[in-house]
């Protein structure tokens, strides 16, 4: 199994290496753009406080990219039993029927978190006045 860094597989901890924790933060990154941009953008329109709801979409991109990054755990590959700490696109089929089970939890929980957080993120935006006068 091809490494790099000092990253190795650990079932529902960690199934990705530098390269796809570094795409994890470009994701993240993107998704605090658009979050930034969609809210700059509802208060420039002056939109309803049920339009603000549209935040929380790309907040939860936001969230998914910083959480994997951080826990360097992808949840794609823990729902499809994969890992890679090599090039990006060279993915390994993780052998054990346990381990796989604990990814596919590990992802769901990863998913949860994210949620909470773009829901809070969403709540935030909701809850501020219409103007910022």
């Amino acid at each position: 199994m091809p490494s790099d860094d000092s990253f190795d597989y650990i079932a529902g901890s960690c199934n990705i290496g530098v390269r796809e924790i570094r795409r994890r933060q470009l994701v993240g990154g993107i998704g605090l753009f658009l979050t930034i941009s969609t809210v700059f953008g509802f208060y420039h329109q002056h939109a309803s406080r049920m339009a603000r709801f549209g935040t929380f979409l790309p907040a939860l991109v936001m969230s998914i990219g910083y959480l994997q990054a951080r826990k360097k755990f992808c949840l794609a590959f823990g729902f499809s039993g994969l890992f890679n700490f090599g090039k990006l696109g060279d993915t390994h089929r993780v052998v054990s029927e346990e381990d796989r089970k604990i990814d596919r939890q590990a992802a769901i929980r990863l998913f949860g978190e994210a949620a909470l957080l773009a829901a809070a993120v969403t709540a935030v935006v909701f809850l501020l006045p219409s103007s910022l006068k």
